[in-house]
């Protein structure tokens, strides 16, 4: 059958699959990351938009086609949901993320309203009836990394904890300060907001778990291929510097452990900024951390966003602290990263004599 949608996933966006496609119906054994099509059957008041592979943001309208993909989520403060075990037309499911992801809904955080509900009317295959997967014309995974800029690993307590504001205004700092940068998000789950958040920051290059074919990295068995698969694909764009986002939080189903834990990755990092909203979610992070041998250089996040809090986070706890709204160069500065950059950057003078590094 074939069906013209109204809107489409930003998770569907490296396909770059036109609005008309075709249907197959049973799909007997799904996986995260096929591609489906729905028609929505409610609306919502907070949890309301998709994102489309433009990045802008549409209001889903009951009614409307959707073409999106199948995924996880497990987000503390958004919804939980799963990949059935089946699918078919006719089934509801729900709509997990603004960026398409479509799975069965098992629960919510308080503060929203129901998942958007819909129904199944077939996954999308190509010409020759073959299910359609966003892991077609994906990144490759690597187990190895290459040579490469050095790297400052952002993560944190949990989402909403600061991670991307510090991600993007470092960017932007080292951007300013004549630096090549470009920017990564290893986990989370699929959708182009924080990586086109880098690029307006001026990340000269970016790249996702998306991008290596996954809706989202609920489960994922070893996502430090992934981490090595972006870092790798990153460095052929010949950066100064790598900003790597690491999704949710470093406790969490989303699999942040097998990036932390990969001794390559651990090895390779030139500076950790943890976010926390709290006192508490720093005594954490800096024992979850130390657990895993891994030392926190930079404490940002909503927990700086006062004087107060950056001060006691130094005097207590004798690591650095820095806002990103209130203060993003001194950030920036606490990072360190630039005398590391010499190499890269000492082959383009105008750039070292900026930088003072020559």
């Amino acid at each position: 059958m074939i069906v013209l949608a109204d809107k489409m996933g930003s998770a569907t966006s490296r396909l770059e699959l036109g609005n008309l496609v075709q249907t197959i119906d049973l799909i007997d054994s799904p996986r995260a990351g096929d591609v489906i099509v729905v028609r929505a059957l409610s609306e919502s008041v907070t949890y309301g938009n998709i994102e489309l592979p433009s990045g802008r943001l549409a209001k889903i309208n009951r009614g409307d086609v959707i073409i999106g993909v199948l995924g996880k989520r497990r987000a503390l403060k958004g919804f939980v949901g799963d990949v059935p075990p089946s699918v078919s037309p006719g089934d509801r499911l729900h709509l997990l993320n603004m960026g398409g992801v479509i799975g069965r809904c098992v629960g919510h955080h308080s503060s929203l309203s129901d998942a958007i509900e819909v129904e199944v009317i077939g996954g999308v295959a190509d010409s020759i009836g073959t299910l359609i997967n966003i892991d077609r014309n994906a990144l490759n995974l690597a187990m190895t990394l290459n040579a490469s800029a050095p790297i400052i690993i952002v993560a944190g307590t949990c989402m909403n904890s600061g991670k991307t504001v510090a991600a993007t205004e470092i960017i932007k700092q080292a951007n300013q300060s004549g630096l090549r940068v470009a920017g990564g998000k290893v986990s989370g789950i699929a959708c182009l907001r924080d990586t086109l958040n880098m690029q307006d920051h001026g990340a000269i290059a970016t790249a996702s778990f998306l991008d290596c074919g996954l809706p989202s990295t609920v489960d994922h068995p070893n996502l430090s291929a992934v981490a090595k698969g972006i870092v790798n694909h990153l460095n052929t764009f010949d950066p100064h510097l790598i900003i790597l986002e690491l999704g949710d939080g470093i406790v969490g189903g989303y699999s942040v452990d097998s990036v932390l834990n990969d001794a390559e990755i651990r090895k390779a990092i030139s500076c950790f900024v943890f976010c926390a909203s709290d006192y508490v979610g720093v005594v954490g992070g800096i024992a979850i951390l130390k657990s895993m041998n891994l030392k926190i250089d930079v404490i940002a996040g909503s927990v700086t966003d006062s004087q107060m809090g950056e001060d006691f986070v130094e005097h207590h706890y004798g690591i650095r602290a820095g806002n990103a709204r209130r203060d993003g160069r001194r950030l920036f500065e606490l990072t360190n990263v630039i005398s590391e950059s010499h190499d890269r950057i000492a082959a383009q003078p105008a750039v070292a004599a900026a930088l003072g590094v020559l």
